[in-house]
């Protein structure tokens, strides 16, 4: 479990610094009908930053893993507007399959997570 804990607070420090490098890409995938769409981008990096600072220095605690899969489940419907509306990822038009097969990978990451 230690690998693949290190290897969630990679993915998770990786995603919240494209939220800053990025940030444009990452406002087209926040479904329209949000307010605050930049203001959103950014919170959610911090948010991920974070938490990819927790799993690399430590186990995380029962409250962090708990609040680690609220946020997955909060950003899911980011990931199923962007499927939905085929919008590119990373300046770059990825094929339908990957797109939609994203979301129940969020699922298997969530289940993962409960058990790190």
């Amino acid at each position: 479990m230690t690998k693949l804990r290190i290897l969630f607070g990679i993915v998770f420090s990786v995603a919240g610094i494209l939220h800053f490098k990025d940030e444009a890409q990452f406002r087209k995938i926040v479904p329209a009908y949000l307010p605050f769409r930049k203001a959103a981008v950014l919170i959610t990096g911090i948010i991920e930053l974070v938490f990819g600072a927790i799993l690399l220095i430590k186990k995380p605690t029962n409250s962090q893993k708990n609040t680690m899969i609220a946020f997955l489940w909060a950003v899911l419907p980011a990931n199923i507007y962007m499927a939905r509306k085929q919008i590119p990822l990373a300046g770059k038009q990825l094929p339908k399959w990957i797109l939609y097969g994203r979301i129940p990978l969020q699922f298997v990451i969530i289940k993962l997570i409960k058990k790190l």
